[in-house]
């Protein structure tokens, strides 16, 4: 017993020994696999990832184009495939997505042999059909995406598979599913059918899915339920049916039988009748979203604030609510926590009583509700309030004294509410208050030390509300700096800027966006913005900048915020700038510059040769090119020719256009001749990535793990040696 004691022990420490050197750090870096040439590979945590993405690729790389057959995720998005071949055997990948190509079938051959696969993304093609056998080699499947894809009808069941899970068929054409559609496609758990003109759901459709959660109908045109179309869907816990036309449907019989759902979207959907016993068997439901349905005579507290006990989001927005709210109706939905109210015209008084008993709400949105007061003990009960939107509303000012109980409000909205003096007491107990709206008030003046107790006060809207002065340290403290106000909004009020005095105080140091957009402002002197050098955005659109300097954007300002990342110069009055004035901005990431009287001279194309091979990308002249998804396309930046100035030759295919004063930056530069360096483009430019990140350059991914070092192997391989020599000779001992 003695000697097997001791063995047991010398066991145990061989053990302990081997855990410490399986815990031995190391940063080393997975072996390089194989990378076709025109993609880019890495590591995605330990899964070699290649995305041959937008690449103008008519075909799949092959394993002797340098397709490793250990890749786990392939991103053939965006390219000109129209066929594709099959995949080599053995090929490990998990992931395929061949989004926004030129496919027109999925076909079984396109995925054969993919035992492995778990994801297909094959969304923004032209497929038209789907063969059914198509995911057969792929035991594990479990997603599914087609979307934007124009599917023909199918009468017989659309897919085999009895391990998918998720499936996105939304925006593809379909006017009609049949009875089998979804016959083997019984683990679905997530279904997306928006965006189909189906105009109807028969009966016996859905059946065969039993274990559906999720399940998405907006914008399907619909005007016709069947009172069992949903009647196999015990399980279903999220319904969306927005954006249709309900009109006649019996919501007893068709929600009755999904007695466990707990969101229900029924959104812009021309309801304009619900009965009292609507959801008499959804006593689970949590999120009821009502939103922009004709419900005048909806009683709100038989249908809903009576019977739906657990009910945590309620939106009756914009649906015409009037008389009904009378009489408590929120009398047990106490565990409400947001309420939508907005857009319904409403009896303050009735307010006052329905809002009483829901003491744990947190959101209230009650904006646009023809409301001039509020009684004063509204939101006595209401001290979990988190988020408060009295928008738009003609309230005097009186109303302000009201909102001292609200010390856990940390969002107020009170834009638009024809406010011309607020208080100085009315924040003061608003310690926690991160955002706080007031555009569109006539608050000509601040009082002294409105603000002086928002300290965590993050966002700070103030935009058309007549100020010459923006808020000072007088409005908020002379004694402390904010340092979590991160963007102040002062657009549309006419500022006085002043040579040599900064524009903000220095309790404003840590701003990071600063909008001071349709001010007024002619000049910007060098230290507007001294005590605000942590800006990160800076926004002066439409501005008259360029009115006293010839059209020449001056940005001496600059120098004194290195940290400025987005600067919004967009309809100033410009027609001149320079890459010069931004030397002291290494940070600088977005320029907007569109909308001004640009000349058509040789700075544009010193602007595209900075932004091109100074910053490395020409996205940073935002509206320098326009977006593809565009519809219809926007014309990018312009210039002008002075009248009589020669202009370059245009080619024959555009030499009708050749009268025309005006071109686009890209055509500019095409054809005037000025020097350039052109970028690195496709192929090449892959390459030279591809290098950096071998040779341990900026931008290389680095696997989210470390691997056992040599010293570490060897440890392992010595511990299972002892362990080994332990257990015969306690096995000789026997």
């Amino acid at each position: 017993m003695k000697t097997q004691s001791g063995s047991s022990r010398s066991l145990a420490a061989v053990l302990v020994a081997l855990l410490a050197v399986l815990a031995v750090p190391c940063h080393c870096e997975l072996p390089e696999l194989e990378c076709p040439e025109e993609c880019d590979c890495h590591y995605f945590r330990i899964n070699w990832v290649t995305d041959c993405s937008g690449s103008n690729l008519t075909a799949v790389p092959t394993l002797e184009e340098g397709l490793s057959i250990n890749v786990y995720i392939l991103n053939m998005n965006d390219n000109d495939l129209s066929e594709v071949q099959t995949f080599p055997p053995g090929i490990k990948l998990r992931t395929l997505e061949m989004a926004g190509n030129n496919l027109t079938e999925l076909k079984r051959e396109y995925v054969q042999g993919l035992g492995y696969l778990l994801d297909a993304d094959f969304s923004s093609n032209k497929i038209a059909r789907v063969d059914p056998d198509a995911f057969r080699d792929s035991p594990g499947f479990i997603t599914l995406d087609l979307r934007r894809n124009r599917l023909q009808p199918v009468d017989s069941p659309f897919l085999v598979s009895r391990t998918l899970m998720t499936l996105d068929l939304s925006e593809c054409g379909l006017t009609r599913l049949s009875p089998q559609f979804f016959t083997n496609l019984t683990s679905l758990s997530r279904l997306d059918l928006s965006g189909n003109p189906l105009g109807t759901l028969l009966p016996g459709i859905l059946d065969p899915l039993t274990v559906l959660e999720t399940l998405y109908l907006s914008n399907c045109n619909l005007s016709h339920l069947s009172d069992t179309a949903f009647a196999q869907l015990a399980h279903l816990k999220t319904l969306d049916m927005s954006y249709n036309r309900l009109t006649l449907v019996d919501w007893t019989l068709v929600l009755g039988p999904m007695r466990l759902l707990e969101t229900l979207i029924l959104r812009r959907s021309a309801i304009t009748y619900l009965p009292a016993d609507a959801f008499a068997n959804n006593t689970y439901l949590r999120n009821l979203i009502l939103g922009e349905n004709e419900l005048r005579d909806l009683d709100v507290g038989t249908t809903l604030g009576h019977s739906l006990l657990y009910l945590d989001t309620l939106d009756l927005t914009n649906c015409h609510l009037h008389g009904p709210l009378a009489e408590n109706p929120f009398t047990n939905a106490t565990k409400l926590r947001t309420l939508m109210l907005s857009g319904n015209h409403l009896s303050s008084e009735v307010l006052g009583q329905a809002l009483e008993p829901l003491t744990r709400l947190q959101r209230l949105y009650l904006s646009n509700c023809s409301l001039t007061q509020l009684p004063q003990n509204t939101f006595d009960n209401l001290t979990s309030l988190h988020e408060l939107d009295i928008s738009s509303n003609p309230l005097n000012d009186a109303f302000t004294g009201i909102l001292s109980p609200l010390e856990s409000l940390e969002v107020l909205n009170m834009a638009n509410s024809n406010l011309s003096h607020i208080s100085a007491n009315t924040f003061s107990k608003m310690t926690h208050l991160k955002r706080l709206v007031l555009s569109n008030n006539p608050l000509t003046d601040l009082e002294y030390g409105l603000f002086q107790n928002l300290t965590k006060l993050e966002v700070l809207e103030l935009n058309d509300c007549g100020l010459q002065h923006p808020p000072d340290a007088q409005v908020f403290s002379n004694d402390q700096s904010y340092t979590n106000l991160q963007e102040l909004r002062l657009a549309g009020n006419p500022l006085i800027v002043e040579e040599g005095e900064p524009l903000l105080p220095r309790q404003f140091s840590g701003l990071r966006v600063l909008d001071i957009s349709r001010c007024n402002i002619t000049q910007l002197p060098r230290d507007l913005f001294v005590s605000t050098p942590n800006l990160t955005t800076l926004i002066l659109r439409g501005n008259l900048l360029g009115s006293r300097s010839g059209g020449e954007l001056k940005a001496d300002f600059l120098e004194t915020l290195p940290s400025l990342e987005v600067l919004d110069v967009s309809y100033c009055n410009l027609s001149k700038i320079s890459p010069r004035t931004f030397a002291h901005s290494p940070n600088l990431s977005t320029l907007r510059l569109t909308g001004n009287p640009w000349k058509c001279d040789c700075y544009i194309a010193d602007m595209w040769n900075w932004a091109n091979v100074g910053k490395g990308n020409l996205a940073i002249l935002e509206g320098f090119t326009v977006p593809p998804e565009t519809k219809p396309r926007r014309k990018g930046l312009l210039c002008h020719y002075e009248p009589g100035k020669q202009r370059p030759r245009a080619a024959s295919r555009i030499r009708h256009r050749e009268l025309s004063n005006e071109r686009t930056w890209a055509r500019f530069v095409r054809e005037a001749g000025c020097e350039l360096t052109p970028p690195a483009r496709g192929p090449a430019g892959r390459r030279e990535r591809r290098s950096a990140r071998q040779a341990g350059g900026h931008g290389a991914l680095r696997p989210a793990f470390a691997l056992p070092t040599a010293a570490a192997l060897l440890g392992l391989a010595a511990g299972i040696g002892a362990f080994s020599f332990l257990r015969s000779r306690r096995h000789a001992k026997h």
